[in-house]
Parts: structure tokens; sequence; C-alpha cells
């Protein structure tokens, strides 16, 4: 098979930076896209998390929430491409953090990011067993659902975490070829989910149901929110459905050293992951909304939403049987992809020296396989530990998502912050995707809209979230001035620095027999 022209042009934009090209490069421009449109899943957040829009401001909070949330979703996700462009390294936020704001800002970049991305796989395999829980062993199957325990959760999450780091394990072929199909059937099972709630709907469609706003929270949204007087403040919280369910999407950035000709697949892979999963997830979530046999009896349901809304659903068994494996399914994906971008993130920061006593053994890379198995393997670990903290019911699951998207918005907020005050400065170098006179304002934004979601996650119920949020800067600022701010060398980011790492490139690459 040829080798892409632009695949030298990608080795020496990694060399020019200070890095070997020691992953292999297999990915195409769809390949970057789906990972991104696989970790977002909008068949994840957009229906695990569906009560914590619906159970804020109504249907209001649905159709124009969702709709508000994503336009915060693309302005993050096109600054980031902008620095994506000019550093495709699979470190991303952590390398720009630390070119754009400095070594310590990077280092605690780059924490938040595996926090988050650790939030991200724990959530979604929780999600994934409840999800085929209820979906398929009680919906399909017709199995009790009084029968299934904690300890059925763990084992089932442990089971599920193991097999996606075993696929990850053995290549980045055979993850984008399951990430690309999870692309596919994402699309699939949403536009029959959609088609299936509209046609089957119990009860006429009633689309004033869309600029409905109705204060849900307290008892009429079953607790999702204590209740507050205010229907703006209502519409605020909502927005962390969207939120949630619209991140992962520098999971792009993560692969950039897998992907060809980088510095343009890359940009235009977040921004065209999330466009996609603005626009399916928007049609997703409103049909759910429109198909509602009763809007206040919905309300009361809580997280079983959903579940309510498909159950009264006048389409054929057939049809929901087919959505339910398909809705497990694709979370399953979701995470594998999610678990990509967590191992490459370790792999990245570990091979900078960021990880004091396991970075030599955090990013080595497998000669065989040509991925970075120790840090799949101990970011497999980590989800799975970080899930028994959270605990081995239902509401870990709440605790997890809304972790990931605070945790990861803060995250992408930090490079892009940066970047805000360093353009025209420290940074004058871009790569062929340009914002031109929209840089700083877009900036701008996207740091503000990242503020309001961090505040949304200091909000009850999810307020253990803010603490450890909190909790977490307070720790980095002091074991930063404490010890790793003499300790720790970062990336190369002066002419000197790219240069003493030169024989160490030839080395790297000839041992795993060339950049390939």
């Amino acid at each position: 098979m040829a080798v892409p022209s632009h695949h030298d042009e990608d080795v020496k934009v990694l060399h020019s930076m200070g890095y070997s090209q020691e992953l292999s490069r297999r990915m195409g421009g769809f390949q970057n896209f789906a990972i991104s449109f696989s970790i977002i899943c909008i068949l994840a957040g957009g229906i695990g998390a569906y009560t914590v829009a619906f159970g804020a401001a109504g249907g209001g909070s649905i159709a124009i929430g969702w709709i508000v949330g994503s336009v915060f979703a693309l302005l993050v996700a096109a600054a980031m491409g902008q620095i994506a462009s000019a550093y495709p390294t699979a470190g991303g936020l952590y390398h720009w953090g630390s070119i754009l704001g400095g070594k310590g800002w990077g280092w605690a970049t780059a924490w938040l990011n595996l926090l988050g991305l650790l939030f991200v796989v724990s959530s979604v395999n929780y999600g994934v067993y409840l999800l085929l829980k209820d979906l398929v062993l009680v919906g399909v199957l017709g199995m009790n659902p009084e029968d299934f325990t904690g300890t059925h959760l763990i084992i089932a999450v442990a089971i599920i975490t193991f097999t996606q780091a075993v696929l990850n394990y053995v290549g980045i072929k055979a993850t984008t070829i399951l990430t690309d199909f999870s692309g596919y059937l994402i699309m699939v099972v949403s536009f029959v989910l959609i088609a299936g709630l509209l046609f089957g709907s119990p009860v006429e469609l009633d689309f004033s149901r869309l600029v409905t706003f109705t204060n849900n929270t307290g008892p009429a949204g079953a607790e999702t929110w204590p209740a507050t007087g205010s229907l703006l403040f209502a519409f605020i919280l909502g927005l962390l459905h969207v939120c949630y369910t619209i991140t992962g999407f520098d999971a792009s950035a993560h692969t950039s050293e897998e992907t060809r000709d980088a510095q343009r697949a890359v940009p235009k892979g977040m921004l065209t992951a999330v466009f996609w999963s603005a626009v399916f997830g928007w049609l997703l979530v409103v049909s759910v909304l429109l198909a509602m046999p009763d809007m206040t009896e919905g309300a009361s349901k809580g997280w079983s939403v959903f579940f309510y809304v498909l159950d009264s659903s006048l389409m054929p068994d057939i049809v929901k049987d087919f959505l339910a494996i398909g809705i497990v399914l694709a979370n399953y994906l979701c995470a594998l992809a999610g678990m990509t971008s967590l191992s490459r993130m370790i792999y990245a920061f570990a091979r900078d020296g960021g990880i004091p006593g396991c970075s030599k053994f955090l990013r080595q890379v497998s000669p065989k396989y040509r991925t970075p198995g120790a840090a799949i393997w101990v970011g497999a670990a980590l989800c799975f530990v970080l899930g028994l903290v959270a605990g081995n019911d239902a509401n870990a699951y709440i605790i997890l998502a809304s972790g990931c998207a605070v945790f990861l918005y803060v995250s992408y907020i930090m490079p892009i912050g940066a970047g805000l005050l360093a353009e025209g400065k420290s940074w004058t170098k871009k790569g062929p995707f340009n914002l031109g006179v929209w840089s700083k304002p877009i900036a701008l934004l996207a740091v503000l809209g990242g503020a309001v979601l961090a505040f949304v996650g200091f909000q009850p119920p999810y307020q253990l979230v803010g603490y450890f949020l909190a909790g977490a800067v307070v720790l980095l600022i002091v074991i930063w001035f404490a010890f790793e701010k003499s300790r720790f060398p970062g990336p190369p980011l002066t002419e000197a620095d790219v240069k003493a790492r030169q024989a160490e490139i030839a080395r790297e690459e000839a041992a795993l027999g060339g950049a390939g």
C-alpha cells in the first residue's frame, strides 16, 4: 500500500516539535472525525442524561437549551481546532497549554484533562451496564429488574472496561474499524429512533412543547435539581445535558500523531463531529419530547424518562428490540473511543516526564502493535477504580457524568485562555486552520462559557464534583510549587530543546522500525 505524500510532512512537523513518530499513522480524516463522533455519541448523554435538562426547565430546556449548548461546544471546538492545527501532537491540550501558557499551566491542564477522560470512560461504562440491564435484559429478555445488584454492576463494568482495553491494545487499526462502524451505527440507530418515536407517538405532536419552559426543579422533576424559584437559573442548570453529551471531542487531537495530514484533518474532525452531533442530537432529544405521553408524568420519572417514552411508543416491538441493542452497542463503542483518547493523553504526558516514578513505564509503545500498551492498561484500571469510588448504583452514573463535563471543559478552556493571551505575542505561528479576526472573540466566548459550566458543576446535587474540582486545583497548585516546578522537564519548548531531542528521535524510531 502506497504511503500518502503528506506522510513525510506529518513526520517533519512532529520532529520540529521534538517528538518521534512512535505511533502508527493509520488514521485518515474520516477516522479522525469518527473517533470524536463516537465518543460524543448522542445515544449516550443525549438519552442517559435527558432529565438533567427536562428536570430543569422542561421542554424549552431541551429544545432551546440544546441549541445554546451546541453553539458553545462549536466555539470551543473551533478555538481548539486552531491550536491543534498549529501543534498536532498526541498530548493535545497538555502540549498546547505548555507552549502557550508555560510548563506549569500545561502540567495542570494535563492532570485536569486526564481526570476528565477518566470520568468519560467510567461514566459511559456505567451507562452501558444500566442501559444493558434496562433496555435489553429487562426490556427485551424479560428478566426481573429486582434480581440485579450493585455487585452485578461492578462485575459487568470490570468486564466491559477490560474488553475495551484489549481492543485498544491490539492496534489503532482495530479501534478505527470499530469507531468507523460506531459512527454509522449512531446515525442509523438515531434515524430509526427519531422516526419510530414520531410516527409511533401515542399522542398528537405538540410543537409548542419546544418553546414551553416549565420549572421542573424540586419534586416536579423527581429532585433532579433542588427547587429554585428562577426559571432562568433552571435553564442554565439544564445546559449540563448538552455539555455532557457533546464532549470528548479532544479525541481528535489526542490521535493527531496517528492521523494523516493532521494539521488539516484534526480541526476538521473536531468541528464536524461537534456539528453533526449537535444537529442529529437536537432531532433526537426533540423527538423524545414530542412523543412523551404526558409532560408532567414524564418529569416525575426523573432518570427513567427516556424508558417511559420508549415503553409508551406504539412502534413495533421488533423495532424497540433493535433500538435497545443498538443503543447499548453505541455506548460501548463510545467508551472504547474514550479509552483511546485517555491512553494517548497518558502516553504523551509520560513522554515528557509528567508522571513521577512512572513516566518511563507509561510511555512505552508496543513494537508489535504500535500502541501505548502500558498507558492503556493503567488507564483502564484507573477508570475502574474511579467507578468504585463513585459507588455501585445508578447515582454513581450521575456523579461520573457531571465530573466528565466539568473537568473536560475546564481543561479545554485552559489552553484556549492561554492562547487568547499569547496570540500575537509568543504565539505567532498558526497552522492551515486559522480563525483570523474571529480568533480572539471565539476564544473569549469559549472561556466564558466554560466558566458557566464549571459553576453549574458546583450546584447541588452534584456539588461533590465541584468540591472535587476545587480540591484538585488546590492540590495541583501545592504539588507544583512544592515539587514539580523544579522536577518536571515538560515538552520541548525552545529550539535548543528540540535539537537536543533529535538523536533521541532517531533512536526511538529505529527501535520501532522507522516512522510508520
